[in-house]
């Protein structure tokens, strides 16, 4: 494969999308934040795998990548804007990995579960990006 389209993502016409992919889980909170403030909604879904879970607000979880999109897709209307988070360390089990940030504001952690794909990229399977202090 030439050097030029590694990492990059592709849609089911087979087409480049010329999203970069995540190569380590801490890679896609970063992803996220870069691709909602460009305003692009379909590219964050694109950072979950097609079952996912996103559990915002954390009583009705949202599932399935098309659902995430559509929650994403008001944030982008209503001009949302996200801010790079401190990272906490991740935890990594063969495939798995849990990531988990502290909101820029201190009032809790983010925490995400993800899943190294067959092409060595990271998509998240479970999101629960805000978690209240006890």
């Amino acid at each position: 494969m030439c050097d030029a389209w590694r990492g990059r993502t592709w849609t089911a016409e087979g087409m480049s999308d010329m999203r970069v992919a995540a190569r380590e889980p801490e890679d896609v909170t970063r992803l996220i934040v870069e691709r909602l403030n460009a305003g692009d909604a379909a590219g964050v879904a694109a950072l979950y795998e097609p079952r996912a879970v996103l559990a915002y607000p954390a009583d009705q979880p949202a599932t399935g990548r098309e659902a995430i999109q559509a929650i994403y897709q008001q944030m982008v209307v209503a001009g949302v804007k996200f801010a790079v988070e401190t990272a906490l360390p991740t935890v990594k089990f063969e495939d798995l990995a849990l990531t988990s940030t502290r909101s820029a504001d201190n009032t809790g952690v983010r925490v995400q579960v993800l899943r190294r794909q067959p092409d060595g990229s990271w998509l998240r399977i479970i999101d629960r990006p805000e978690v209240p202090p006890p």
